[in-house]
């Protein structure tokens, strides 16, 4: 029964994940209070920094970010990176989670994930799977109005012209998310940008 509740408790927190977004300064992953730190390390290099590595070992997931994204400090311990994404529509940002083993399937968090953006009619949201460095990595685009958050977390009032950018990760230690959320043009001009990051990934 232990084991369930903690399955239950990594679903819910994916769940939430970009629920944010109530300003460009804050669009990102939603995080759950009172909840234990995720499992597995992290190295990023940023910007033409030096790597900073939270540790070794299975699970280890490497992300270069692109050179004009600032690393910062997560704001939450639920969150396993986090970045400020620049734009002359005002900043985006993105949060990584890991729950290893754990999450939910592609197709579920996928679906959760539109479903907190409302498109314009007509409009469908972009997605394509790729391998790379014995990862799988499924991403997400999709643009429109940011939907008030369900989960008691993350943004209280509609917020139009946003954009959501997101991935699932899987592999020898994942799976791994990502979600990036703020002004549709901010993330437009990086969503390539995004893309290659994801290319890069490579996990120990």
């Amino acid at each position: 029964m232990r084991a369930l509740a903690l399955i239950t408790l990594a679903l819910i927190l994916v769940a939430c994940s970009g629920g944010e977004g109530a300003s460009p300064a804050s669009a990102g992953t939603s995080d759950g209070g009172g909840t234990p730190e995720p499992i597995g390390p992290i190295t990023t290099r940023g910007g033409g920094g030096s790597p900073a590595d939270s540790g070794g070992g299975s699970g280890q997931l490497t992300v270069d970010l692109p050179a004009d994204w600032t690393e910062e400090t997560p704001s939450s311990p639920m969150r396993q990176m986090q970045a400020s994404i620049p734009g002359e529509a005002g900043p985006g940002q993105i949060a990584m989670f890991h729950f290893p083993g754990q999450g939910g399937s592609v197709e579920a968090n996928l679906t959760r994930w539109i479903g907190q953006m409302e498109m314009a009619p007509g409009d469908q949201p972009r997605r394509e799977t790729f391998e790379s460095n014995g990862l799988r990595v499924t991403w997400l685009d999709v643009a429109g109005t940011m939907l008030p958050s369900t989960m008691g977390v993350g943004p209280t009032e509609r917020q139009p012209n946003f954009r959501m950018l997101a991935a699932v990760i899987e592999g020898p230690g994942g799976p791994w998310f990502f979600k990036a959320t703020g002004p549709d043009a901010t993330l437009a001009a990086q969503r390539d940008a995004f893309v290659e990051m994801l290319r890069g990934l490579s996990a120990a």
